[in-house]
């Protein structure tokens, strides 16, 4: 079924010649297909240009096929589709039925076009679907086993179906996964200027410790093969999540949802590793409520 898929765009750039080599990796090690999409919305110049229109339309027939191509023959056995469209990007790309979305990502190199900036994070904020980006320079055939997988859980605000990702994500790495929850102290004092009180601030990092492993506690039990490591640092979430995530397979960082589980713009936090973070980032849906996904959402 379609849903079952794995879905990259491709756009030619380099970034989405990453993001495909990550899909199939993963779309081997989860057993489902692979579905590689373009889609190319001329702008209304090309009307008065088309020749210029004709060559784009060329080149991107040739960057799909030499993909193709390059993955059949490193993966022998996975079935893979080739799908245009001559739509709107975001358009459709949210309109696959996929298990889970590939994109590339050039991070803070470069925002312009339809990657970070105009793409990716459209689909990310409307989607209820998993994205992973993915920045230029990933070699799948580098990945080292064993690489830690990373999950940036935020305590007050967070559902299952990040946690679930993270796990199986981990699982089918055999990798062992680093939960990584920050915590402001100064929010706690309401930004005082005076020095904080040591002993209560110690006080409060237990306690955070506490509910990270009252939160995992169920998780590590579906998943005893999982080597598990919780860490609760005081700090910027974002930068606490960046310095984690050096050197991961993956980091995973939830999206929340509006209350009728559609769009709703992306957090600072989620902002930040997508342009700073140089793994591949998994932007995960959820609806706040840990108790609201049963399954623990979509499979990784």
């Amino acid at each position: 079924m379609s849903s079952h898929m794995v879905v990259v765009g491709i756009d030619g750039s380099p970034q989405s010649m990453a993001a495909a080599d990550w899909a199939a990796l993963e779309a081997r090690r989860t057993g489902r297909p692979l579905r590689l999409v373009h889609a190319w919305h001329p702008p209304a110049a090309d009307a008065d240009h088309p020749l210029h229109a004709e060559s784009r339309h060329r080149w991107v027939e040739n960057r799909l096929s030499a993909v193709h191509q390059t993955l059949a023959e490193r993966f022998p056995g996975l079935r893979i589709e080739v799908e245009r469209a001559a739509e709107a990007p975001v358009k459709v790309l949210l309109a696959e039925e996929a298990e889970l979305l590939v994109l590339g990502s050039r991070g803070l190199s470069g925002m312009s076009g339809h990657l970070l900036g105009s793409v990716s994070l459209s689909v990310i904020a409307r989607t209820a679907r998993p994205v992973v980006l993915v920045r230029d320079g990933f070699d799948g055939r580098a990945e080292e086993a064993g690489t830690a997988v990373v999950l940036g859980l935020d305590l007050r605000h967070y559902g299952n179906a990040p946690i679930g990702f993270a796990f199986r994500a981990a699982a089918a790495r055999g990798a062992p996964l680093l939960v990584v929850h920050a915590w402001n102290p100064k929010l706690v004092y309401g930004y005082a200027s005076a020095p904080l009180d040591e002993e209560l601030t110690a006080e409060l990092q237990e306690r955070e410790e506490r509910s990270l492993a009252g939160a995992l506690a169920p998780w590590r039990a579906r998943y005893p093969e999982v080597a598990v490591t919780g860490r609760v640092a005081a700090g910027s979430a974002g930068r606490v999540l960046i310095e984690a995530a050096g050197g991961a397979a993956l980091l995973v960082t939830g999206h929340q949802l509006d209350h009728s589980g559609h769009s709703s713009r992306v957090g600072h936090v989620t902002h930040g590793v997508l342009h700073h973070a140089a793994c591949p980032v998994a932007v995960v849906p959820h609806d706040g409520e840990p108790d609201g996904d049963r399954d623990g959402g979509p499979a990784a």
